[in-house]
């Protein structure tokens, strides 16, 4: 995970709430956001 820029883990975010993808992928997607202390609540789906 820390080998991904920021703009790159927000657009894997994005994409894997969009296409519904595994809600484990997206916990630790989420969990990484977290540690970069970026908020997965102020990232706009329409982004």
């Amino acid at each position: 995970m820390e080998l991904l820029s920021d703009e790159l883990l927000v657009e894997t975010y994005l994409a894997a709430v969009q296409f519904n993808l595994d809600p484990e992928f997206i916990e630790m997607l989420i969990g990484e956001l977290k540690r970069r202390q970026i908020n997965p609540d102020k990232i706009r789906l329409g982004a």
